[in-house]
């Protein structure tokens, strides 16, 4: 695989972890169109994003979260709280790379406009891939 498709197993790794299934929270990626109910969350790896040298990649890995619509901004938090745990300041390693992660950002969107049941957030971390 090249750079992008090792970033990506590594990144979509995670959430594939057993650990990460445990806790139960509705993974998706950003492509998928079927329908999910309840809370979830929709990954999006933006890559090519200036790099730090010749030898690495730096990109972003936004993260929408979904929750339900009036019950206040703790599910969204707490979710927030549980990527912390798997991402801030972690390093995954690939065939031949390795992708580390930095410090995350939470924005809270309030009822998302194509769904009003639902709250939408937007969490996103940057990362930078070595090669």
């Amino acid at each position: 695989m090249g750079k992008y498709g090792d970033n990506d197993t590594n990144i979509l790794g995670v959430f594939g972890s057993t650990g990460w299934i445990a806790e139960g929270i509705k993974t998706v990626p950003k492509n998928f169109s079927g329908g999910v109910s309840g809370n979830f969350i929709r990954i999006s790896i933006i890559s090519g994003k200036g790099a730090i040298n010749l030898l690495s990649l730096s990109g972003m890995l936004m993260v929408e979260i979904y929750t339900e619509s009036g019950v206040g901004p703790k599910s969204t938090s707490l979710i927030a709280d549980k990527l912390d745990t798997y991402l801030v300041g972690k390093s995954f390693k690939a065939s031949t790379g390795v992708t580390q992660f930095m410090n995350s950002n939470l924005v809270d969107y309030g009822t998302d406009k194509d769904n009003p049941s639902l709250n939408k957030a937007l969490y996103s971390i940057p990362f930078n891939y070595f090669y």
